[in-house]
């Protein structure tokens, strides 16, 4: 019973359950609906919105895009007709110019028909002038009893010879006239060259002395037991002696100017710096030595850009500088080749030569001389090697190889140098060097020459840079003549002073001469 009150309580409860659940479920369907219609109203009308909007504004494109083409349309329509005037103007102005050709065409036609009757009568004028032309030659053939050749031949040959006879007398007076002022326009040409090439410079460089200033530096400078001069003497290769009557006065004595104006400088350095210490005078004499060879190319270099002669090789504008250290006859040798450049460069200009090579070449022209203490041979040797090593041009060679007669010279250039080289060394003052100094040092090489047996005679040459000996062939043979050459160079370089090089040179020639018609021929009789 509780059973089946159980099961059916049970099944009540599932109907209820289920009309409950389908009631709600109803609502929410209802609810569900009534939400979806707001949903799709409100949709609805923001959909309309939007569309509205986007209708709006692609209306006010439309109309913006409508107004710009209209305005472009109008632009258009403007140049349109700009250009069709512009077309208009040109299109007369072509046709006025056409009538303009067409008059100027109508206008040359009637000048060309104007010059068309001009030739006709000019040539019509010409025809009736050679007729006349040729009536008058033979008119004048049948009265002198020429035809035209002859008569023409004939005033060609007396023409010749009046003009043959007023050249020859034209020729031989500015021939005389020439010869007369030649050595007057050569003696001014000269003396203007001189004046303005000319120039004496201090010679601070060669000096050979140095004055201390007091005792108390003597002695730093001499040091304890000499050791600080005599390592000065070691490191420059000279010999320091101060004088006896002037104790402050200190001689340098070496050949070398170019070690003479390092031990110079270096003392002087040592004397302001004060610091007479065996480390501080090694470093002077590095300094000096550095600074003297760094001088060396700025002297060059400072001579080649003074005058103006181009472009030079580095090492040879440094051996230029050497010449500062190096003089002949007391006349310092850069100086001198400066003078001797400009001396030149003066002549070539006036006789309208290259200015410039000939410059070159008189500056270069005893540039041996800086390396003749270093290298054997003669400065002129030596400038000649120097020159082609650098590939210096043939004429600046030639000008050193000639310029003091060793060789022929193969250019004008070369004469100018040798006459130059000449002036600058015989002008007054140039050199300090006396003429009875000059004649003595000859003499004495010619005395030795001849103190020697078989010599007949010997002549010193090139201002002592060569000695000539002239040997007797009967008694000297070609091997004792060598010999006697060897045994006069030892001498002079025993007894002698010289600066360069000297040139020993025997001659030996023998002459076997025979007279005929001074012994009548005897003959014999055979019988």
């Amino acid at each position: 019973m509780v059973g089946l009150l159980f099961a059916l309580f049970l099944s009540l409860g599932i109907i209820a359950g289920v009309f409950i659940n389908k009631f709600k479920m109803n609502n929410e369907i209802n609810n569900a609906q009534i939400k979806a219609k707001y949903y799709l109203e409100d949709d609805n009308r923001k959909v309309e919105e939007y569309c509205n909007n986007i209708a709006n504004k692609e209306k006010h494109d439309i109309d913006q895009y409508i107004k710009t083409s209209n305005d472009e349309i109008d632009t258009q329509k403007y140049e349109n007709e700009t250009r069709n005037q512009r077309l208009d103007q040109h299109e007369e102005f072509l046709d006025q110019m056409k009538e303009r050709l067409l008059g100027f065409s109508n206008d040359l036609n009637n000048r060309k028909s104007q010059q068309d009757a001009l030739a006709s009568d000019v040539d019509k004028t010409l025809d009736n002038a050679h007729d006349i032309l040729n009536q008058r030659h033979a008119k004048l053939e049948q009265i002198s009893d020429f035809n035209f050749d002859q008569a023409r031949d004939y005033v060609l040959v007396n023409t010749k010879q009046k003009l043959k006879r007023e050249m020859d007398i034209e020729v031989k007076y500015q021939l005389a006239e020439s010869k007369v002022s030649a050595n007057k326009r050569a003696n001014s040409l000269l003396i203007e060259s001189i004046q303005r090439g000319a120039r004496d410079e201090p010679k601070t460089h060669i000096e050979r002395n140095i004055v201390l200033p007091n005792g108390d530096l003597k002695a730093k400078l001499i040091g304890r037991d000499e050791q600080h001069i005599r390592l000065l003497e070691s490191l420059t290769g000279t010999e320091l002696i101060f004088d006896d009557e002037n104790l402050l006065l200190l001689h340098i004595v070496t050949h070398d100017a170019f070690r003479r104006e390092i031990v110079r400088t270096t003392i002087e350095n040592l004397i302001i710096s004060r610091q007479f210490t065996n480390s501080n005078i090694e470093n002077q004499v590095n300094v000096s030595t550095q600074n003297v060879h760094a001088g060396l190319r700025e002297t060059g270099e400072n001579v080649v850009r003074s005058l103006k002669v181009g472009l030079m090789h580095p090492d040879l504008m440094k051996i230029i500088g050497k010449l500062k250290f190096r003089t002949s006859y007391g006349q310092n040798v850069l100086y001198h080749s400066i003078e001797v450049a400009q001396i030149t460069g003066v002549l070539a200009a006036e006789l309208g030569m290259n200015v410039k090579l000939a410059k070159r070449a008189g500056l270069l022209h005893d540039i041996g001389k800086a390396i003749d203490h270093e290298v054997d041979g003669t400065h002129v040797e030596l400038g000649v090697k120097l020159t082609k090593a650098f590939d210096e041009d043939p004429v600046v060679v030639n000008a050193i190889a000639s310029h003091h007669g060793d060789v022929e010279p193969t250019n004008a250039i070369s004469i100018l140098v040798a006459t130059a080289d000449s002036m600058s060394g015989a002008r007054p003052g140039a050199r300090s060097e006396s003429i009875e100094e000059y004649v003595t040092r000859l003499r004495n090489l010619e005395n030795i020459a001849n103190q020697h047996k078989g010599v007949k005679d010997s002549y010193a040459i090139q201002a002592g840079r060569e000695i000539r000996i002239i040997v007797n062939p009967e008694i000297l043979n070609d091997d004792k003549s060598k010999a006697l050459t060897q045994h006069v160079r030892d001498q002079i370089q025993d007894e002698l002073t010289y600066p360069g090089k000297i040139k020993v040179t025997a001659i030996r020639s023998l002459k076997a001469v025979q007279y005929v018609g001074k012994r009548k021929k005897q003959y014999s009789s055979s019988k």
